[in-house]
């Protein structure tokens, strides 16, 4: 490694003379090429001499002769350097090839001395790469990795979703084991400095901890710098750590075939036909047309409105040619777990992967192949993260028509946000549904079953796949706030109903309506004037 670096740290010198050595060759080809000046002609023969035209023609054959010696004595020059830069190039590669780059480094198991070297040199390069010793030319200001910042209680983040706040505990205990654990180094380091063996120290504690900050970059590894306490007031110590992310390894490559792989929907629904045939219509389009490897199961509670759902239903049967369908009708009060229960019981046939919806859901045929991919029977479930839709009537407010649903669904912090608090919508196999227990069916009316199913997964040894898929969109609907609510409870559903009305900068265009519009009307009065 150290020849691999000083052979990298010689190559620019040698270019560089190789270069300068061209160069002078060139120079001094244009001073004998330049015609000589007046008080350095050439002997000419006379003009009145009888052998004038005879001495003109040795003379230029003369120069002739020269310029090709020249010529031949630059071409021999150039050759050798081409030859020189080739050898040195071939010498480069020979090195690079026994310390192989550590951004292309495979670890070799059968020379575990080896793979041990390369993987301890590769993690070295990690700090050189990151902005540890020195910055880094970003071309904007949004290419900036931020730091989070911490103390041994509190965590403060800049992204924090809806489900997170800007100063928190840490929750995840994969985020509290890591600080931890740094903490606790850095006080090690602290109290075992390097070369100071024999000299007393103060002993370090957490307690002399006051804060830390840290950040991650994703292709590195993460930095984290610790402050502590000093030995007087207006001393500090501070220690600097990094984890450094290991090369790439390969896992495992497989095909994998989806075509014989069946998705039952299961919609639990009461009321609500209106939203049901705006439902279907989706389902027709995206399951039906496009993927094709579907079945529905509508769970519907009582019997208002049921003969208009099963209309729709049947309509859409007959139109699609569609027959993947089941119609399942409970006389009782409406529970959403108890009628995702009954759907995913109710199935007869094979494995099948079920997907938990909403009627108020939108999804499209590439959430559904995700909702394949991402669920394996025995092994994992699939939570994905939608995106919850804004009131359209006050995203396009301005517009003069409210664009077609198609053309509402786009992911921007404009539009809506990720629902990173809901875990309703999910794709698990019915093996693994019915091997968990299902839902809690004494959790009545909407809300609550779905957490807990989650957590029945956190708790098993299957792998929980959460992550935000662009497929899959919550549909705005007004939110009612009952008048028999607390007063507690009915501030906090107005604050959840605000929150799924629009962003924060669209509120408070609303709360400053009356001010714009006296501003605007100022202006188009000042224009008038001028």
């Amino acid at each position: 490694m150290m020849l691999r670096r000083g052979f990298i740290l010689l190559l620019p010198r040698l270019v560089g003379l190789l270069v300068v050595a061209c160069c002078s060759v060139s120079i001094v080809y244009m001073l004998a090429c330049t015609p000589k000046g007046d008080n350095q002609q050439l002997a000419l023969p006379r003009v009145h001499s009888s052998t004038v035209k005879e001495g003109y023609e040795a003379v230029l054959q003369e120069q002739e002769e020269q310029h090709r010696n020249y010529i031949i004595s630059l071409k021999k020059q150039i050759a050798q350097l081409k030859a020189e830069l080739q050898g040195r190039s071939e010498q480069l590669k020979n090195v690079q090839n026994q310390h192989p780059d550590p951004l292309v480094i495979r670890l070799d198991h059968s020379n575990p001395e080896k793979a041990q070297a390369n993987l301890l040199a590769f993690l070295r390069s990690q700090i050189d790469k990151a902005e540890v010793h020195s910055g880094v030319k970003l071309s904007t200001e949004y290419a900036a990795v931020p730091f989070e910042s911490f103390t041994l209680q509190k965590v403060y983040q800049l992204e924090t979703g809806l489900t997170r706040h800007p100063e928190e505990k840490p929750v995840r205990k994969d985020k509290r084991d890591e600080l931890i654990e740094v903490i606790e180094l850095a006080v090690g380091s602290l109290n075992n400095p390097e070369g100071d063996g024999n000299v007393k120290h103060r002993v370090y504690t957490a307690s002399d901890f006051i804060e830390g900050i840290y950040r991650t970059e994703k292709d590195k590894g993460t930095l984290y710098e610790l402050t502590f306490k000093g030995d007087t007031k207006h001393q500090f110590k501070k220690v600097v750590l990094f984890r450094p992310f290991g090369p790439v390894m390969k896992v495992k490559n497989e095909n994998v075939n989806m075509a014989d792989t069946l998705i039952n929907v299961i919609v639990p629904l009461a009321k609500r036909a209106s939203k049901f045939r705006q439902f279907m219509q989706n389902f027709r389009q995206m399951g039906i047309q496009q993927d094709g490897r579907i079945h529905l199961t509508v769970v519907y509670f009582g019997k208002e409105q049921m003969n208009e759902v099963k209309s729709i239903l049947e309509n859409t049967s007959k139109s699609a040619n569609f027959k993947n369908f089941t119609f399942i009708q409970l006389n009782e009060e409406f529970s959403r777990g108890r009628g995702l229960d009954v759907g995913a019981r109710f199935w007869k046939g094979n494995n099948v992967v079920l997907f938990f919806c909403d009627v108020d859901i939108y999804f499209t045929a590439e959430f559904l192949n995700s909702c394949r991919l991402n669920t394996q029977p025995g092994k994992k479930v699939f939570y994905p993260v939608l995106f919850s839709q804004y009131n359209p009537s006050i995203i396009y407010g301005h517009h003069d028509s409210i664009p077609s649903l198609e053309q509402q669904l786009i992911i921007k912090k404009e539009t809506g946000f990720w629902r990173d608090f809901g875990f309703g919508m999910t794709c698990q196999y019915r093996s693994d549904f019915i091997n968990i227990g299902g839902f809690d069916l004494d959790i009545k009316g909407w809300g609550g079953e779905d957490v807990h199913l989650y957590r029945k997964y956190l708790h098993s040894n299957l792998i929980v796949i959460r992550t935000p898929v662009r497929g899959l969109f919550h549909l705005w609907h007004e939110k009612q706030c009952l008048d028999e609510l607390t007063p507690e409870q009915y501030k906090m559903c107005m604050q959840s109903k605000a929150m799924n009305e629009a962003s924060h900068g669209q509120l408070g265009m609303l709360v400053f309506k009356q001010e714009i519009e006296t501003h605007l009307h100022r202006q188009k009065l000042s224009s008038k004037k001028t």
